[in-house]
């Protein structure tokens, strides 16, 4: 059988390296937190002035963001359920969605969408599922959530154009980000059509990059893995894929429900259209924002940005933020570090 697109292998090395890869995890993740101070810290002086805000939350809001925030990441196991449904072991829902919390978790301090895609490969393994259908669980949630995000990116960025309230700068950032996805995307579709053409573009890359690392070029390795992902994609489509981007709608549906919740929460109601305004740009920014880990500081700080420009008050727009950011981004971060070593069970060297 054809060798997977992501190599099987514990997602923890072995045991007699565990402790120098504990201590580097742990460097990274402070590395982390320290971006997310040192960029957010700044704001203090304005949460001052936000206290208010803070102190008249209403609560019941807060609980209900909270609440929509899971559901969100439900779609997420929806979607990771929906891709594997036809492997014999096909995980649960519930199964998938922890998969999903853990991988994102594990992406974000190594190796980012890549990351992301080999620990869900890895996990789906775990839990039996073949290697075509954990090839599509690691690949395809990333391409479906960036579509939507690009769809709803671009119609903030036609609104604010044509309110002539997006700078230069943020307009040059949305342009490199919408091109650098698109090519990614039309990129896989057109190695979709074009196989041959794209295996031997892959080859020259592949040998490339061999050269650089002065390591030997093995072809049939390249080969086996393209023809993993060519399987994987023909799986998806013949197996439907609509389940799938039904799961990508509920998992950013209810993320912007989230915010609107604590919008709410503010007592500062806004229009759904000024929602999906401030709410894509700002995300999609993040995507390409590779040195920062899940885009932190560049995300709160265009969203604050776009928010007051939109209206909200610049005091109420850091505090909806800054809470928003705690439920869908650290919450999450924390939980899927907890989670990650139940899926791992006895093969887990920590």
């Amino acid at each position: 059988m054809d060798k997977p697109f992501f190599n099987n292998k514990p997602l923890y090395p072995v045991k007699s390296r565990s402790s120098i890869l504990k201590r580097v995890r742990y460097i990274i993740l402070l590395i982390v937190i320290g971006l997310a101070i040192h960029l957010i810290f700044p704001q203090i002086v304005t949460l001052q002035h936000s206290y208010q805000v803070i102190k008249s939350m209403l609560l019941w809001a807060v609980i209900l963001a909270m609440i929509a925030q899971v559901v969100s990441y439900l779609g997420s196991g929806y979607m990771l359920r929906s891709l594997v449904h036809f492997s014999k072991h096909s995980p649960s829902i519930f199964k998938s969605t922890m998969i999903a919390t853990a991988a994102a978790s594990f992406g974000i301090i190594a190796g980012g969408i890549v990351g992301n895609a080999a620990a869900t490969y890895r996990l789906m393994k775990k839990q039996k599922i073949d290697s075509e259908a954990a090839t599509l669980a690691g690949t395809i949630p990333g391409l479906f959530n960036n579509i939507i995000l690009i769809l709803i990116s671009t119609f903030g960025v036609i609104y604010l154009i044509l309110a002539h309230k997006l700078s230069r700068l943020e307009l040059l950032g949305f342009i490199f980000t919408l091109v650098l996805l698109i090519l990614v995307i039309g990129l896989i579709v057109w190695g979709l059509i074009k196989r041959e053409s794209f295996k031997r573009i892959a080859h020259k890359i592949s040998q490339y990059w061999a050269k650089i690392r002065h390591k030997a070029f093995d072809p049939d390795k390249t080969t086996s893995r393209l023809i993993g992902v060519f399987r994987a994609a023909d799986a998806l489509i013949a197996k439907g894929w609509y389940g799938s981007l039904v799961g990508a709608i509920i998992n950013t549906a209810f993320d912007m429900l989230t915010l609107y919740l604590i919008f709410i929460a503010a007592n500062n109601q806004i229009s759904i259209g000024i929602l999906l305004i401030g709410y894509g740009l700002p995300l999609l920014l993040g995507k390409v924002a590779f040195i920062l880990p899940g885009g932190v500081g560049v995300i709160e700080t265009a969203m604050v940005g776009l928010y007051t420009q939109l209206g909200v008050p610049n005091s109420t727009a850091v505090v909806v933020v800054l809470v928003y950011r705690l439920i869908s981004f650290w919450l999450p971060l924390i939980a899927g570090f907890i989670i990650m070593p139940i899926l791992q069970g006895k093969q887990r060297h920590i």
